[in-house]
């Protein structure tokens, strides 16, 4: 499974791990992925997502439905 927001688009981004010393070797940043339902009331079903935590906010204070129709416009899930 990708490690990618269905609503937000958010994946992993590279960076350094600086020690004390001040010595850099490559990391990876992962995003705060979290499996969740969200229940669509127009269609009368349950979705699963793989949402981020600021994914999560927007559904809140958007509505899922619109979240689902904007990421479906920019083209991050297919909704069918």
């Amino acid at each position: 499974m990708s490690k990618v927001c269905d609503i937000t688009g958010k994946k992993v981004i590279t960076g350094n791990k600086v020690s004390h010393s001040n010595i850099k070797t490559k990391r990876r940043f992962y995003p705060n992925l979290q499996t969740k339902k969200f229940y669509i009331p127009e269609e009368d079903c349950w979705i699963t997502l793989k949402v981020s935590a600021s994914g999560i906010r927007n559904i809140n204070k958007n509505g899922i439905s619109a979240c689902l129709k904007k990421a479906e416009e920019n083209g991050l899930i297919i909704v069918g």
